[in-house]
């Protein structure tokens, strides 16, 4: 009798061994959507179409990208972690989601409602002036702003261009300049380029020709080293605060209870993606750098990115209205 039910045991193991990986084996079936809790044309959907159509290509199924903007990227996030964990409803967002997890105390879902797919790329935070302003360095800007106070452009209160750029004015640079908000990286950009605001911030990728013109002076970008294609823009840490290192990373998230399995497989496709000498130069023509996470170190960067957001958010006292 005992020998019987070890081999109903065995069996029974066996069978869920060989079950487990069944839904990978069948999925995709059908058309998978991508929803980009943004406007088109922006970062996060320029990522989501660049591999969205390499991942459909890669699985043998249709990848529509559906954009579904509003609330700083809550609405499609939202969408997206009350969505059947089926793998046929699928988030691609920025580092705004880790941002919003601390910064909006009513929203409809939390991140523990999503699971990290795969976080493949990214871009640094920047910081920039006209080419003649008096300020060489940020040295110069911080100093000069002790006594006359500037103000600065952001794409909009909440981002995280905003939220990396006051906590640095406010805990490590100790200044008070004055935030002029916009509605996106493109009318800071122009307000900047017209001379009605000093300093612009902004994530690289949005003001990437300009710098590289030299139409803008990058005085700072929040990398551990200088941006290849950028070698006169230095680091915060070269400017005197070693260790500010601020990234908008761009990612593809799924409900949280998806399956290990079809997660696997999505995280495998995409990071070969990305891995791709063609998609690596479409990305870069982003200003996006790729790197590669597995399925457990997407999710363990997601998380630690929430925590260190979050305290950032904490410090400059920032709460949606």
């Amino acid at each position: 009798m005992r020998a019987g039910l070890w081999q109903a045991i065995a069996a029974s193991t066996l069978a869920l061994a060989m079950a487990w990986p069944a839904a990978a084996q069948t999925y995709p079936s059908r058309t998978i959507t991508i929803v980009v809790p943004f406007p088109a044309g922006g970062y996060a959907d320029s990522f989501a179409r660049i591999v969205g159509d390499r991942l459909g290509a890669k699985l043998g199924q249709p990848v529509v990208i559906e954009n579904r903007g509003g609330a700083g990227g809550n609405i499609g996030a939202a969408n997206v972690a009350h969505a059947t964990a089926d793998g046929y409803t699928l988030l691609a967002t920025t580092a705004s989601i880790a941002v919003n997890e601390t910064y909006y105390k009513n929203k409809s879902y939390s991140a523990a409602d999503l699971r990290a797919i795969a976080l493949p790329a990214g871009a640094p935070e920047t910081l920039s002036v006209l080419p003649n302003d008096p300020a060489k360095n940020l040295g110069d800007l911080v100093q000069t702003a002790r006594t006359k106070p500037f103000d600065y452009a952001s794409p909009g209160i909440g981002t995280s261009s905003h939220v990396a750029a006051a906590y640095f004015f406010k805990m490590l640079a100790k200044i008070e300049p004055v935030h002029v908000p916009f509605q996106g990286g493109a009318p800071a950009l122009n307000a900047a380029l017209g001379g009605h605001v000093e300093v612009l911030v902004g994530t690289l990728p949005g003001f990437a020709p300009q710098l590289a013109s030299g139409a803008l002076r990058g005085l700072a970008v929040a990398s551990a080293a200088r941006v290849s294609g950028y070698p006169n823009m230095p680091t915060y840490g070269e400017g005197g605060y070693a260790g500010f290192v601020a990234e908008t990373w761009v990612g593809v998230f799924a409900p949280a209870k998806l399956d290990d399995a079809i997660a696997a497989k999505l995280n495998a496709a995409i990071n070969e993606i990305v891995n791709e000498p063609a998609t690596k130069a479409k990305l870069a023509t982003f200003s996006m750098q790729t790197r590669v996470r597995d399925l457990a170190g997407s999710e363990a960067y997601f998380r630690s990115e929430i925590t260190k957001w979050g305290k950032m958010v904490d410090a400059i006292g920032l709460v949606a209205k």
